[in-house]
């Protein structure tokens, strides 16, 4: 038998503005993170073809997607909608979305204060991706998009929509 993991308050690696509390170094299945969202960011749209993702608002307000749009015309994706009829939706604390392998999935932060969610990824080791977009930025100037695309590719992250920083409260 092995032992399990104890984290405290605070604890973890950061990477970004993520703290890693479980990666692959303790897993083979998940990687955990707690994760704070900057008033005006928003991580654009993307899908993953083989990871699945479950986010979870502790703090703050996020706006979420997690469906196939009908269209990717505008690339706001903030504005698209499902057959279904399915929207971005508002949620809150205690807010969940689980994102399926292959599913289109976004979140931004629309508030003026930073929000803050548990953020779990299968299969486990999404923390290298964090790191080496650490190190590439690390590297000073304005960063390579070239570099970023290709790391992003190389890491299952397939872009919808940029990466970008909104006015908080638009």
């Amino acid at each position: 038998m092995t032992d399990g993991l104890l984290v405290p308050p605070g604890g973890g690696r950061r990477l970004q503005t993520m703290t890693l509390k479980a990666g692959a170094e303790q897993s083979k299945i998940f990687s955990a993170f707690e994760a704070e969202v900057a008033p005006g960011f928003d991580v654009g749209a993307h899908r993953h073809q083989q990871a699945e993702e479950v986010f979870y608002v502790l703090d703050g307000e996020l706006d979420l997607l997690a469906f196939e749009p009908t269209t990717q015309a505008n690339g706001d994706w903030r504005s698209w909608e499902s057959k279904a009829g399915a929207t971005v939706f508002r949620g809150g604390p205690g807010s969940f979305m689980f994102v399926p392998a292959g599913c289109p999935h976004a979140f931004f932060n629309p508030g003026t204060e930073p929000a803050r969610m548990l953020f779990l990824v299968s299969p486990a080791g999404h923390e290298r991706y964090l790191q080496e977009l650490t190190e590439l930025l690390a590297a000073g100037g304005p960063p390579d998009q070239a570099e970023i695309a290709a790391l992003r590719r190389r890491h299952d992250i397939h872009q919808l929509t940029p990466l970008m920083n909104r006015t908080p409260g638009n």
